[in-house]
């Protein structure tokens, strides 16, 4: 039997982070230690273990498949560490829970700031900890335990998460007052596409939709800028730069403000469905259960 009293939680969570940087010397900067500390830690756990956990190369590291349960394992004790340390830390400083949410640009250019501004009326004493993020960025965090729950699109792998359907909204595009198609009720995505658009980062779930849809079609998709919020997509629009398309929660806050048109889409599925993605139900924490029950609420409403 394996001691349990000899498993260092250090060096756990130091091979969770060379796992995933994919590089032990990346893995050392992220904790903070040198290469040779990194590298007796790991030597120690393969010994402890039993088997090797680690395959070296050229290019870095990866694991092996012994090392990648214990990776997926060791993920599940660190987020339970961290999780154990945020509430422990709300004890001492009297707040009454910590809720720790990722979201993507969507959700906090649709529904997520009404809610959380009803969640922190009803729970003035939560810390809210809320970091906005790409969908794929947001699933890894609650993954890792960095965050309890995300809003994603849902286009998004998220494997061995728990999902339900948060909030539904419709892609249009936004265009220049002074546009050709400014004055349309409806126009098709071939159409679009012959312009240059303004998006969020390709990995984006949205942006990803969109290329989809495309492909589909059999046409490319010229992309001129990539930003990160939907604020800047708006502007860049304003500007004269190309056209975007995005949800039509989104495109309403900027539309006026800007003077620019939201015209209808043709020719891809523009319903937008968002996600919130969770490890397990059963094991959130007091507030960010609240949260679940508030959304399912409303849904319900």
């Amino acid at each position: 039997m394996i001691n349990l009293n000899r498993f260092d939680l250090v060096s756990l969570r130091l091979y969770v982070a060379v796992v995933d940087a994919g590089s032990l010397t990346a893995g050392a900067g992220r904790f903070g230690i040198s290469l040779a500390a990194a590298s007796k830690r790991i030597a120690e756990l393969e010994q402890h273990c039993g088997f090797t956990l680690l395959q070296r190369g050229q290019r870095g590291v990866i694991a092996t498949a012994n090392g990648q349960v214990l990776h997926r394992l060791a993920i599940e004790v660190v987020a339970r560490l961290e999780q154990l340390v945020l509430e422990i830390d709300d004890l001492r400083t009297g707040a009454a829970g910590h809720l720790r949410l990722w979201a993507n640009p969507s959700a906090f250019g649709g529904f997520l700031p009404r809610l959380l501004s009803a969640y922190a009326e009803q729970h003035p004493d939560v810390r809210i900890d809320l970091e906005d993020a790409l969908s794929e960025d947001a699933v890894r965090a609650v993954q890792k335990g960095v965050a309890e729950l995300a809003v994603i699109g849902d286009n998004v792998p998220c494997e061995d998460l728990e999902t339900f359907a948060c909030n539904v909204d419709h892609l249009v595009l936004l265009v220049p007052a002074d546009h050709a198609m400014a004055d349309a009720q409806s126009v098709r995505l071939e159409r679009v596409l012959d312009h240059d658009l303004i998006t969020l980062a390709r990995t984006a779930s949205l942006t990803r939709k969109v290329m989809a849809a495309a492909e589909g079609l059999g046409c490319a998709v010229r992309i001129r800028v990539q930003v990160r919020s939907f604020d800047s997509m708006c502007r860049m629009v304003a500007c004269g730069l190309g056209l975007a398309i995005l949800p039509r929660a989104a495109a309403v806050l900027y539309a006026g403000a800007l003077g620019l048109h939201i015209v209808a889409l043709e020719g891809l599925d523009v319903q937008r469905r968002l996600l919130v993605a969770m490890r397990s139900r059963a094991l959130l924490s007091p507030a960010a259960a609240a949260l679940v029950d508030m959304i399912e609420r409303d849904l319900a409403e």
